[in-house]
């Protein structure tokens, strides 16, 4: 018989590619993960993962077994809806992690709305870029994730995830005041591949947003400056320090003094955030009214 426990840590090796990553997602020692591995691949009576210089990787029956496993666990986490939901599950703590222009635009918003509509339900946010949030979520330190799309994210369509979309925003173009576009009604990318850049780190999803739509626009930006919050990029920017791509409800209160704001011209780009939970647990009386009240927040937005 396969335990559950173990196929929760074969996902984490999968997800980590190491076993020291997954066992500090997991919470464990390395060698507990590679004792439960070892009984797992007893359990099955194959070789289900291989070691070498670059992490670990799933051999074929790996493989096989980790396609199985989403199915499993997803229907661990109906079970678990469905009983909570006999026992009336009306009182609980949802964990929900968020990037913070996300937290600002629908996750307060929707707190807000909870503690009217189900004031049983107690919200506890934690701040995570939106690479992050997923991971944190299949890691299953989190209930709810609010994450952007960005390159190598998990499709909408992953088997471990359900996704909500929630909204999607432009990004605008923010320069010096005294930059000699600063009187356009609109700025096209092409005109700034010669001014030097601010941006967030690689790795953050706004990162990818501004390379690809500068990519799309015939060249590569010169990133002199990187910071992930908006506030430094936007300081940076009046100090003429150089020329960024903001989202625009990361604009909102912000101080503009010695920057302007534009709109890209053209087809401007664009971050799509979306909220995701384990698969199955969609239905949880806890889950579903943070999900439902999210997707309201997000539709008066």
């Amino acid at each position: 018989m396969i335990e559950a426990r173990r196929l929760h840590i074969l996902r984490a090796v999968a997800d980590h590619r190491t076993v020291t990553a997954a066992a500090a997602a997991l919470y464990l020692t390395p060698s507990a993960v590679s004792q439960q591995l070892t009984a797992l691949e007893q359990e099955t009576g194959h070789r289900l993962v291989e070691r070498g210089a670059k992490g670990v990787r799933l051999t074929p029956a790996g493989e096989i077994l980790l396609s199985h496993t989403n199915a499993v666990l997803a229907q661990l986490e109906r079970a678990e809806a469905e009983l909570a939901a006999y026992g009336k599950g009306e009182a609980g703590t949802v964990t929900v992690a968020a990037f913070a222009t996300g937290i600002a635009q629908v996750v307060a918003p929707a707190l807000a709305r909870l503690g009217r509509s189900a004031p049983g339900i107690g919200i506890r946010v934690q701040d995570a870029e939106g690479d992050a949030s997923l991971r944190m979520l299949l890691d299953r330190q989190v209930d709810v994730a609010v994450a952007v799309e960005y390159r190598g994210a998990p499709p909408a369509d992953d088997p471990r995830l359900t996704h909500l979309p929630l909204y999607a925003e432009p990004f605008d173009a923010v320069v010096p005041l005294g930059h000699r576009l600063a009187d356009d009604a609109e700025v096209p990318l092409a005109e700034l591949s010669k001014d030097p850049w601010i941006g967030p780190y690689p790795g953050n999803p706004c990162h990818d947003v501004v390379v690809l739509a500068c990519e799309s626009a015939g060249f590569q930006p010169r990133l002199e400056h990187s910071s992930d919050d908006f506030r430094a990029v936007v300081a940076l920017a009046s100090a003429d320090a150089g020329v960024a791509l903001v989202p625009r409800s990361a604009l909102r209160g912000m101080d503009l003094t010695g920057v302007v704001v534009r709109p890209v011209d053209g087809v401007a780009p664009t971050r799509r955030v979306f909220a995701a939970v384990r698969r199955g647990a969609e239905g949880h009386p806890l889950i579903r009214p943070v999900l439902e009240a999210l997707g309201q927040a997000a539709a008066e937005g």
